[in-house]
């Protein structure tokens, strides 16, 4: 009886460990043809990256011309709104989609982008907020580098 209870716990094991890699650190990803991973989402899903992407750039962009003005307020609101709190409604269905690294890079985004505009209230140096703007958009070169977003095939 122990034996059949430990060879069960086994196997269960072994599913929680494979659903917990398929489903949270793998992803819905497939090899593309340029050696990224290929995330495969459906239209709506795809949507919703992508704009939050464009976010990110337009963000940037606001952080730069405001820093050329010397505009740290302005700097603090251009952060402010692609921060943490901007990914607030990405639906569940969509995170277990991701892989885990991309899922880290894209949160490791969003606190930059916090700490950024925390800086820029706080400190009010434009050179520190540049550095942080350079330092941060690492995270988009790499998860560009890694990542493309493509639509899902439909069956």
């Amino acid at each position: 009886m122990c034996k059949l209870c430990w060879i069960l716990s086994l196997l269960l094991l072994l599913t929680v460990g494979a659903l917990t890699y398929t489903f949270v650190i793998k992803g819905e990803t497939v090899a593309a043809s340029d050696g990224r991973q290929a995330i495969m989402l459906p239209e709506g899903e795809r949507d919703l990256v992508l704009s939050e992407m464009r976010a990110f750039l337009e963000a940037v962009q606001g952080i730069i011309t405001a820093s050329n003005k010397d505009d740290m307020g302005a700097v603090e609101k251009h952060a402010k709104a692609v921060g943490f709190a901007a990914q607030k409604g990405v639906p569940a269905s969509l995170m277990k989609k991701l892989p885990l690294a991309f899922k880290k890079l894209g949160m490791g985004t969003h606190k930059a982008f916090d700490q950024l505009a925390m800086d820029a209230s706080s400190l009010g140096d434009k050179s520190q907020v540049m550095e942080s703007l350079g330092i941060l958009m690492q995270n988009c070169i790499a998860c560009h580098a890694a990542y493309r977003i493509d639509p899902e095939i439909q069956k």
